[in-house]
């Protein structure tokens, strides 16, 4: 099962780009963790973590669909590094503002607007570069290891940013994200893709747009993915965003057990991400789909009302799997299914979704928690999402064999 898992590593490209994003990732938690160190004891206001989470997607409204516009258009690999340099100067003013003292909440969610917009314009570039460094049959496998790598960093930088933050201050963490970002720009300089169909046309925010959410309406793949992840943004993602205040407020474990609890989600994604594609292949995608789908929501519901901190951190890890195969096994129908020609921009509508859901799912939850409660709200959002599983399998169940397999001809050859 762990061949299955591990085969896309066995192409050098794929591989050089996971392992710097495995790097960027895990300064992006150390960053992650650090900011909501800083904006919980500073402002004991669940409000801003909600504000941050907004400051931070919002800005995929414009960034995603002209990152997709543009990669395109040109290459993909220079436009990931463009993007990359611009965060590492957000980062880096992020440290700077922070160990002068100069870093207050509004300039923290300024600053990640900037970094917010950088990464989706080149998240898009990122994920139709995937499908085209590994075998057909390995995209859900490639897709999930760049999930594992994301959760791995999700592990790992929790845990320095709690021997960062047990030492020194969050700057010092913000300064770490800086240069993994440059890490990611040095190593796209290796990373080679096959020859793909050029567009000739020049790039045209409305016009390309437009053309991609034709393509993405007409293949049913991926509009049902599309609308299933933005579905679950708005009710389950909102967990991620409301962690420190659970950890802090509610089970009283400070900046550590913020740090275990980011860890124990990463620890679950990495373990579903490296399993659940080997399982797909000897079951089907589909039903791995809506297990992950069934599971996360029960797995939402227990960890709102855990009692301890073990416990949540154990509801955690399996909402952290679920979690991860949900997302991955939505990810990959859209890359099957888009056409060549459109691969970015279709999947800049994927990335488009997530991040508008995301948002505002976790402003409506936060300021819903600090007025009820973390653990009411979440227990309330996890009926709600298995109710919309529920409605959705009675009443349309074709729903789901819709994003089965696509044609092969919405690939290129791979370069090794």
């Amino acid at each position: 099962m762990a061949s299955a898992s591990f085969a896309p590593l066995r192409h050098r490209s794929f591989a050089l780009a996971l392992g710097s994003n495995f790097v960027s990732s895990t300064g992006t938690w150390m960053q992650s963790v650090a900011l909501g160190y800083y904006l919980t004891v500073t402002t004991h206001n669940a409000i801003w973590l909600g504000l941050m989470t907004v400051a931070a997607w919002l800005p995929a409204l414009i960034g995603s669909p002209l990152g997709g516009i543009m990669a395109d258009h040109y290459s993909r690999q220079r436009w990931i590094q463009a993007n990359n340099l611009a965060q590492a100067a957000a980062a880096s003013a992020l440290a700077i503002a922070e160990l002068t003292h100069h870093l207050s909440a509004p300039l923290a969610c300024y600053l990640a607007i900037v970094e917010g917009l950088c990464s989706s314009a080149s998240w898009s570039a990122w994920q139709s570069l995937l499908p085209d460094l590994v075998g057909r049959d390995e995209v859900l496998a490639a897709v999930s290891l760049g999930s594992a790598q994301f959760n791995l960093g999700r592990i790992l930088g929790p845990v320095l940013a709690a021997g960062t933050l047990a030492i020194g201050n969050p700057g010092w963490c913000f300064a770490a994200n800086a240069v993994s970002f440059i890490v990611v720009v040095v190593a796209f300089s290796f990373v080679r893709s096959p020859s793909r169909p050029r567009v000739t046309s020049r790039p045209a925010l409305v016009g390309d747009t437009m053309i991609g959410l034709r393509a993405a309406w007409w293949s049913r793949g991926c509009r049902n993915a599309i609308i299933g992840v933005g579905t679950v943004a708005l009710f389950i993602s909102p967990f991620i965003t409301l962690v420190p205040a659970m950890a802090i407020d509610v089970l009283h474990s400070g900046k550590v057990g913020t740090s275990l609890l980011v860890a124990a989600q990463g620890a679950g994604a990495v373990i579903g991400a490296l399993t659940l594609p080997a399982l797909a292949k000897r079951t089907s995608r589909l039903t791995v789909l809506r297990g992950s789908m069934v599971t996360m929501a029960l797995m939402e519901a227990l960890y709102a009302y855990s009692p301890d901190f073990p416990l949540a951190a154990a509801a955690l890890v399996v909402l952290g799997g679920s979690y991860v195969g949900t997302l991955t096994g939505l990810n990959t129908s859209v890359q099957l299914h888009a056409p060549v020609q459109e691969r970015s921009r279709i999947l800049s509508l994927y990335v488009l979704s997530l991040s508008l859901f995301y948002p505002l799912g976790a402003v409506i939850q936060a300021a819903l928690a600090h007025a009820f409660g973390v653990r009411l709200v979440s227990l309330v959002a996890a009926l709600a999402f298995g109710l919309v599983l529920a409605l959705l399998s009675f009443f349309r169940p074709q729903f789901w064999h819709e994003m089965a397999s696509a044609p092969a001809q919405n690939f290129i050859s791979v370069a090794e």
